[in-house]
């Protein structure tokens, strides 16, 4: 049996349902000949791992029991009393130091999997200790591939063994896919892509001459947005996707070289109008510019999409006017497309869609991402 010691940082709705897929999925992972040893499990504020993390491991009643404890927002702390069976709960201080001598004694003995399910940048200065301790790296966070040249280039150093499939289209093999295409020598030219199932399902539902706000608010009420859905609205989520896939291509770009419209202006931002100020009398100003474009979209057999364009050495991320016919133009809720065009993919261009939000979803394509290091461990 081939085993996968992973330690996983941020226990938040994706960290959880992983957790309960590698639970889940025990007899498939055996006929596979693979086990996921949990060797310790991290929030912002405590880690939880077993007495010896070299011969034990978290169980899978242990497991559900931090699943359940994190679904009702409680810190990783509350497993405290277990302590005297066996586990040890690490707290504040010392975090991120056990959590360096964890990879330090598995990353260069059995091999470890760092997995950062977390929204952190806090995550990353670990996360680059665990490189040079030869651990594997497994990313649902965006921030780390997305924060500076230095850091990209450290953890895409070894590209055997980084996998974050999960940044880009959730479950989608978005980045497998591109990476296929890249490594076969052709050429990539240009992608576009509806990235975000939040703002595709806003634009689609605009088509039905629904108002901007109408939407927005039903939208949240729904649990498709961010709490703030000008997280959402502002395209940075989307913006941080595109980078990944144009770093991927080789550009060597930056956040700031990107070109983002945001959907709300920035006198309605975060820090100038609260979040009920802003759902309830800002975005209704909003309303009346998009139902014009929407009716000037659609007067030219058009609708609009909150799309993320990658050509050349630029990034832009925005709302366009695409046909009805074409696959963005046919999108509908929550679904992401992307369109990826090269020397083999000239006219008619590799179409990858379907669900691309979601934690359930983001957390099959992490332990998707998990199992395709197997090779790398004994």
């Amino acid at each position: 049996m081939k085993k996968i010691p992973v330690l996983l940082m941020g226990c938040g709705g994706v960290g959880r349902h992983l957790l309960q897929h590698i639970v889940s999925c025990r007899s498939l992972h055996a006929k596979m000949g693979v086990h996921i040893r949990v060797i310790g499990v991290c929030d912002s504020k405590s880690l939880v791992a077993p007495m010896d993390v070299l011969k034990e491991e978290l169980n899978d009643e242990l497991l559900s029991e931090v699943c359940l404890i994190k679904s009702t927002g409680s810190a990783l702390s509350k497993l405290g009393a277990l302590e005297k069976g066996g586990y040890r709960v690490v707290h504040d201080s010392e975090l991120s130091t056990e959590t360096e001598e964890i990879a330090k004694l598995l990353g260069k003995s059995t091999g470890l999997a760092v997995v950062d399910c977390s929204a952190s940048m806090e995550t990353i200065e670990i996360l680059m200790k665990a490189v040079d301790l030869g651990c594997c790296i497994v990313l649902a966070n965006k921030k780390p591939v997305t924060s500076t040249l230095e850091h990209y280039d450290k953890l895409a150093l070894h590209p055997r063994f980084i996998r974050h499939e999960s940044t880009v289209g959730a479950g989608l093999p978005v980045i497998a896919s591109l990476n296929r295409i890249i490594s076969s020598g052709d050429p990539v030219h240009r992608i576009v892509g509806s990235l975000s199932g939040t703002l595709g399902y806003v634009m689609s539902e605009l088509e039905d001459g629904k108002p901007l706000s109408q939407v927005v608010q039903a939208a949240k009420k729904l649990g498709y947005t961010e709490p703030d859905p000008r997280d959402d609205l502002g395209g940075m989520d989307v913006a941080r996707k595109g980078l990944i896939l144009a770093r991927l291509l080789g550009k060597r770009i930056i956040m700031d070289s990107i070109k983002i419209e945001s959907l709300y202006p920035e006198e309605m931002g975060p820090g100038l109008m609260s979040v009920d100020d802003f759902l309830h009398n800002g975005i209704v100003k909003l309303d009346q510019n998009i139902e014009e474009r929407v009716k000037k979209a659609s007067s030219k057999g058009c609708v609009l999409r909150y799309v993320c364009v990658i050509e050349g050495s630029s990034v832009q991320v925005g709302i366009r006017e695409v046909s009805k016919d074409s696959p963005l133009g046919r999108l509908r809720g929550s679904d992401n497309i992307v369109k990826i065009y090269s020397r083999c993919y000239k006219e008619q261009p590799l179409v990858i869609q379907g669900a691309g939000a979601g934690n359930d979803t983001t957390a099959a394509g992490v332990l998707a991402d998990i199992i395709d290091l197997q090779d790398l461990f004994h």
